[in-house]
C-alpha cells in the first residue's frame, strides 16, 4: 500500500503473547481427606466460546462425562480500536545504522497505538475448578500485567506492552434436563495496549547542518546577517575533533564513526 510492502507479524506476536500468559495453568485433584492425588494441566486453544461448546455437544457418546473434557480454556481476539490517548508525534523516528552499508541510516516513524481486545474463556464442570484457575490469574493483573516484547528486531525496538484486565462474567448453561450437559463458563475480558508499525526506510547520513539568522537591515528587513554551518570532525587516527584543520575529508567520515562537530559561524556584512 502507498508504494510499500512490509510485514512485521506484529498482530501475530500480540496473539502469541496473550496466549503465552495462560498456557501453563495447572490445578490439583484431592481425595476426600484433602490429599492431592493428581495434577492437571489445563489445555488452552485459540477458539471462540461457541466453537468449543459445539464441540462438546457434538460428542456422539451422550453419556460421556464432561469431566473427561473439562477443565479447559480458550481465547480469541474480539476487536481492535485506535487509541488516540497514546498517540506519539507523527514525525518522530527511530534511527539506527544500516548494517549493509556505512553510507546510510535505517529509520522508522513512530507507530500507531491500537487497543487489542481479547476474551479468555474458562470451561469447567464444577465451580471449584473455576476458582482454582481464576485465582492463579487474577492476582497478577492490578489491573494490568506488562511484558517487554521484541516487536521490530531489525530496528532494535523492544516495547513494554500492558495487558489490562477489564471485566469478568460467569455463565451457567445448566437447564435442568437430565440429558442436558452442564458447563460453567467464565469469560475474562482483556485489553492489550499495542502498536502497529510502518515500513523501515533508508536515508543518507546528514553531514551538513546549515542555520541562517535574519534581522532587520538598513536596506531590506529580510536580509540575513549570519549563518552557521555544522559538519562532522574526525582526525586521521579516529579521534573526534571540532577543529576543521585537523579533520579528514567529510566524504571519508562514515555513519558509525565516533566523530565530533565543527561549528563555523559566518557574519554577513552589508554595504
Amino acid at each position: 500500500m502507498f508504494g510499500h510492502t512490509w510485514y512485521f507479524s506484529t498482530i501475530r506476536k500480540y496473539v502469541i503473547l496473550f496466549g503465552t500468559l495462560f498456557n501453563d495453568v495447572r490445578i490439583t485433584r484431592e481425595d476426600k481427606d484433602g490429599n492431592v492425588v493428581s495434577l492437571l494441566k489445563v489445555p488452552l486453544s485459540y477458539a471462540p466460546k461457541e466453537k468449543i461448546l459445539a464441540r462438546f455437544d457434538s460428542d456422539p457418546e451422550i453419556n460421556r462425562p464432561y469431566s473427561s473434557l473439562l477443565p479447559r480454556m480458550s481465547f480469541e481476539m474480539s476487536s481492535l480500536t485506535y487509541d488516540g490517548g497514546r498517540k506519539l508525534h507523527t514525525i518522530g523516528r527511530t534511527v539506527i545504522k544500516d548494517s549493509t552499508t556505512t553510507k546510510k541510516l535505517k529509520y522508522q516513524y513512530n507507530p500507531v497505538p491500537y487497543n487489542f481486545n481479547f476474551k479468555l474463556y474458562i470451561y469447567v464442570k464444577n465451580a471449584e475448578d473455576a476458582t482454582k484457575i481464576s485465582e492463579q490469574i487474577l492476582p497478577f493483573f492490578t489491573p494490568d500485567w506488562t511484558t517487554t516484547v521484541k516487536l521490530i528486531p531489525e530496528m532494535n525496538i523492544n516495547m513494554d506492552i500492558p495487558v489490562v484486565l477489564d471485566n469478568i462474567s460467569i455463565e451457567d448453561s445448566y437447564d435442568g434436563n437430565f440429558a442436558e450437559r452442564r458447563a460453567l463458563v467464565w469469560t475474562i475480558d482483556f485489553t492489550l495496549k499495542g502498536y502497529i508499525y510502518g515500513p523501515v526506510k533508508k536515508g543518507p547520513i546528514i553531514k551538513y547542518a546549515n542555520t541562517v539568522f535574519y534581522a532587520g537591515s538598513k536596506s531590506d528587513d529580510n536580509d540575513p546577517f549570519e549563518y552557521t554551518v555544522i559538519t562532522p570532525g574526525l582526525t586521521a587516527n579516529g579521534t573526534p575533533t571540532s577543529n576543521a584543520s585537523l579533520s579528514i575529508s567529510i566524504d571519508e567520515i562514515e555513519v558509525d564513526d565516533d566523530f565530533g562537530y565543527i561549528v563555523d559561524n559566518n557574519k554577513l556584512i552589508w554595504d
